[in-house]
């Protein structure tokens, strides 16, 4: 009989353990539904309903990047805006140098600049190849900024290698003092792309 006593009572404990997480909860709710309906419907233009700010969103190429170039370019007078000047890397592997040259001949402007990168597993005759191709071509010879690394790297695409290569660039770049503006890194199987023109 007292082993049913006992039983009961805990059974009875047991019941009202949900009360207390259930009305803790459905007063943060509560406090949470009043602080949204009256932060919502607060009147500041007169009983007006101010959820967004409509006249906010026509201003809101100030968060951006390129509005910073249009206000630099609309203060400076130009109306006629120079086309930047980019810097790409284009990397490939074994068996990827005609594939990085059909690459570079889509994407060629005169005003840019290019480093194609052979990794290691490439042999050393495809990157003899591919240099000469480059030096025999006679407007990356006149104009002279197609570039092809002399150091290859061993690049993996799971570590900090490609990282190093594309630094590696950016850095024989810098120290050739070429103008560029922007720095894309491309790969050879890239290839479907729309010129600088098009874009």
């Amino acid at each position: 009989m007292r082993k049913n006593g006992n039983s009961h009572s805990i059974r009875h404990f047991s019941d009202r353990r949900w009360r207390l997480p259930f009305f803790a909860s459905l007063l943060v709710s509560i406090t949470l539904f009043f602080a949204a309906y009256c932060g919502i419907f607060s009147s500041t233009n007169g009983g007006d309903l101010d959820l967004i700010s409509l006249a906010r969103t026509e201003d809101s190429g100030e968060y951006f990047v390129e509005s910073d170039f249009k206000n630099s370019y609309e203060k400076s007078g130009d109306s006629k805006m120079e086309a930047p000047r980019i810097a790409y890397l284009i990397s490939g592997t074994k068996g990827d140098s005609q594939r990085m040259r059909r690459t570079l001949q889509a994407v060629y402007h005169p005003r840019n600049q290019y480093i194609l990168h052979l990794d290691l597993e490439a042999p050393p005759r495809e990157r003899i190849d591919l240099t000469m191709s480059i030096k025999a071509d006679p407007t990356f010879r006149e104009l002279e900024n197609v570039r092809v690394m002399a150091q290859s790297n061993l690049v993996t695409y799971r570590g900090p290698t490609m990282i190093a290569s594309t630094l590696q660039a950016v850095a024989v770049l810098l120290k050739e003092g070429a103008q560029w503006d922007w720095f894309i890194n491309l790969s050879a199987s890239d290839y479907p792309l729309v010129t600088q023109d098009e874009v």
